[in-house]
């Protein structure tokens, strides 16, 4: 593997800029992440990724994006269909739980259809978290029911359709952002559950899914764990839960540094994500100036997190699902979904 450094980074647009390229080719980020704001026409997109794999020099980089269905979709039409919530792939399960679990598969499979012929290969799916009455609607609908079981059969089931179509599947947020009173994107939630009530609700869909490839943290405080540090930057949440009581062993990505969850500067988050054992971090806005500090703290992929990186992306298979099937599965798809609308 090319040396790269322990970040994914996004861009500012549709087309890398003269000042982006040449940042990308001097630091060499791990992977690139997609937002609404870089979707242009089919082609514009398939040229923005293989841009950037051939500036950091890696056919294997690693192109993400947060492609759920309902309210967190960066692609729609008339590239891809609007896809249902996973809140209405929740209703199906509670109504057949055999078609439930079929759905989130086909949909997923659908995702990986849409999204490799433009060179993304990774999506931040599934939403493991559980939400709870109260709760801040950050999560919401996004998430496939409310009790750990059906959360993580569900979320197995759309992890393993993206991997059977090519794209490897990012579960979220670990270790649960269920229980947030608010959005980490503008505050930090506190979390005061027991530990033993977040083991058994919050903790378990991860556990359940453990073996996939990459995960991404929770901004979040757990005070009957780490009372000072979201789970981001606490190596206790990491390394005793994250890494031993949930068993995850994949690659270890932050959530956004840029989210007002977090605290300092951003030097200072990057180097308090990985010293408390993240592998890599992610910086989503596409900002320069904010950019740069986060490039200069972040080290060269090394050790576990080259070996998880390298162990997430052998599992992404760039091949794809002929037309015919494709349009198969969407019919079955279409059929299946409109039973609960």
């Amino acid at each position: 593997m090319t040396e790269s450094k322990a970040i994914i980074f996004g861009c500012s647009g549709p087309r890398l800029t003269d000042e982006e390229a040449a940042f990308f080719a001097d630091e060499r980020p791990w992977g690139l992440i997609l937002f609404a704001r870089n979707i242009g026409e089919a082609a514009e997109i398939a040229d923005l990724t293989a841009r950037f794999r051939d500036i950091v020099g890696r056919t294997d980089a690693p192109v993400f994006i947060d492609q759920e269905g309902g309210r967190v979709q960066r692609i729609r039409q008339p590239i891809a269909p609007n896809y249902p919530s996973g809140a209405v792939l929740g209703a199906l399960y509670r109504k057949d739980r055999a078609q439930g679990l079929h759905t989130a598969r086909l949909m997923s499979r659908l995702h990986a259809a849409d999204l490799l012929p433009l060179g993304i290969d990774a999506d931040c799916l599934p939403v493991l978290d559980v939400p709870v009455p109260g709760a801040h609607d950050v999560i919401g609908d996004r998430a496939y029911g409310h009790d750990a079981k059906s959360v993580a059969e569900m979320g197995r089931a759309a992890a393993e359709g993206l991997l059977e179509g090519g794209v490897l599947p990012v579960i979220k947020h670990i270790p649960g952002h269920g229980r947030s009173l608010v959005d980490s994107h503008k505050a930090l939630p506190v979390v005061d559950a027991d530990i033993e009530t977040l083991a058994s609700t919050d903790f378990e869909p991860f556990r359940q899914l453990a073996d996939m490839p990459m995960a991404m943290t929770a901004h979040v405080v757990y005070t009957s764990l780490d009372p000072d540090n979201p789970a981001t930057t606490s190596a206790r949440v990491i390394g005793e839960v994250i890494r031993t009581q949930i068993g995850f062993d994949g690659l270890l990505m932050t959530d956004d540094l840029s989210m007002h969850a977090l605290s300092g500067d951003f030097s200072a988050r990057t180097k308090a994500s990985l010293s408390a054992g993240c592998d890599v971090v992610l910086h989503c806005n596409g900002l320069l100036d904010e950019m740069r500090p986060v490039a200069e703290a972040a080290p060269q992929l090394s050790g576990k997190a080259l070996e998880r990186a390298g162990r997430a992306t052998a599992m992404a298979r760039r091949t794809g699902s002929a037309a015919s099937e494709t349009a198969a599965l969407r019919d079955e798809f279409e059929r299946l979904v409109a039973t609960v609308a």
